[in-house]
């Protein structure tokens, strides 16, 4: 498997790589504009014209979008995170010209109809309602409200309901002008691909596209703090965070190993100590985000209003306990597990595609899938207890939770238990 990377005159890049033996392919567009390049009152703004792309083009209806794919077997989607927007398809080889001229399509030529503006307004109002009823998914948008409070980073991808139902066509042309020109676009595929016609194709499309307006990306900075939003369920939910490494910091790959050896599987400490040992939950788990900039380190879980108080002292003492004495077999461990969601992960063409996508945007450049395994496996166990001692002596920390939270210990408490 080969990865090709070129770059148009005009900023553009075609990444490829092609997986001998498939007979489908997958592809898109990634834009370097996410939720973190809005101003505030734009706060929803990027995942709005995400759906507003499907929603008919200048050559296309919104029913021929779907049908042109679907119609020879073909799947199309998008979505928006903090720091992209991606469109994308997976098609069989035959059907990779007809995938990027409805994705480039959807990308450049929306019309942005005033009715199915009203339409999908409704639609994502029904999403935000969604996302409030789904706690442990609603859970850390608000931990990343107190993590990160009064900037870019730390709103919702979906935007308040009082924005979303303001937004008007000019809203969207605006956020088009400022950020989806060429040079934050990436096309990415992967499967039954040939590079070269490819980039034919989307030179032909793509190359005379002027450079956008462009906005500077508000850095983040890392505050701490808490959100406690008491309602009637039956369980409390509970997510801490912790400052952690950037993608781009040395102590990126140190992170992943501590937070999978911590609660990143049936194995780990969080979860045969808290749910195996002594019952108090059914869900608990940690986890390492990673962004260009910051990054967090996250544990959640799920458990009644009684048994939160004693979830919460064992969760930090697992951190502590973990910090002097995890184990060569638990790093091992971790690192195995990592190395095999890698390489069983990037079995699928669109893992790839979205892969090398996120590569290029950071690095300008592809890492070989051996030098991403590579780098996995040198983090040594010294690695992994310094970062633990970290993240209970000097990171600052977040605490949000949602439930009958009353008598929940507060997020001071939490932090001079773990300085204890």
């Amino acid at each position: 498997m080969t990865t090709r990377l070129t770059t148009l005159p005009n900023g553009f890049r075609i990444v490829t790589e092609r997986m001998p033996g498939l007979a489908s392919a997958s592809l898109g567009v990634w834009l370097t504009a996410g939720g973190r390049h809005e101003r505030a009152e734009q706060n929803g703004i990027a995942h709005f014209l995400e759906h507003m792309a499907f929603k008919g083009t200048k050559r296309r209806s919104a029913l021929q979008i779907a049908e042109e794919i679907e119609d020879v077997g073909g799947y199309i989607n998008a979505y928006t995170s903090r720091e992209m927007t991606a469109y994308y398809a997976r098609v069989l080889a035959a059907d990779v010209p007809l995938a990027l001229d409805v994705i480039s399509d959807i990308v450049l030529n929306p019309v942005f109809d005033p009715k199915e503006i009203e339409t999908e307004r409704h639609v994502i109002l029904q999403e935000i309602g969604q996302a409030l009823d789904t706690p442990d998914d609603i859970i850390f948008d608000w931990l990343q409200e107190a993590a990160y409070p009064e900037q870019a980073m730390g709103r919702t991808i979906l935007g308040p309901s009082e924005r979303v139902s303001a937004f008007g066509r000019e809203d969207l042309t605006g956020f088009v002008g400022e950020h989806y020109g060429p040079d934050r676009m990436i096309l990415a595929a992967a499967g039954a691909v040939d590079h070269d016609q490819i980039v034919k194709a989307a030179e032909a499309v793509f190359g005379g596209l002027a450079p956008a307006r462009g906005a500077a990306v508000q850095q983040a900075s890392w505050r701490g703090g808490e959100r406690r939003e008491v309602k009637e369920l039956e369980q409390v939910h509970l997510a801490l965070g912790f400052e952690g490494p950037s993608v781009r910091d040395r102590d990126f790959h140190a992170a992943q190993v501590y937070t999978t050896a911590l609660g990143g599987g049936m194995s780990s400490r969080l979860f045969q100590k808290i749910r195996e040992q002594r019952g108090l939950c059914y869900s608990i788990y940690a986890q390492a985000g990673a962004y260009a900039d910051t990054g967090m380190v996250t544990i959640y879980a799920g458990t009644s209003a009684d048994e939160i108080g004693a979830l919460s002292e064992l969760t930090i003492d697992e951190m502590k306990r973990a910090a002097d004495d995890m184990s060569e077999a638990e790093v091992a461990r971790a690192r195995a597990q990592m190395k095999a969601g890698l390489l069983m992960g990037l079995e699928s063409p669109s893992a790839r595609a979205e892969r090398m996508a996120r590569h290029v945007a950071l690095w300008g450049k592809v890492q070989t899938v051996e030098e991403s395994a590579a780098e996995i496996e040198a983090v040594t166990r010294q690695e992994v207890l310094t970062f633990a001692a970290q993240m209970v002596e000097g990171t600052s920390s977040a605490l949000a939770l949602y439930g009958p939270v009353e008598q929940a210990p507060t997020h001071e408490t939490l932090r001079r238990r773990l300085a204890a």
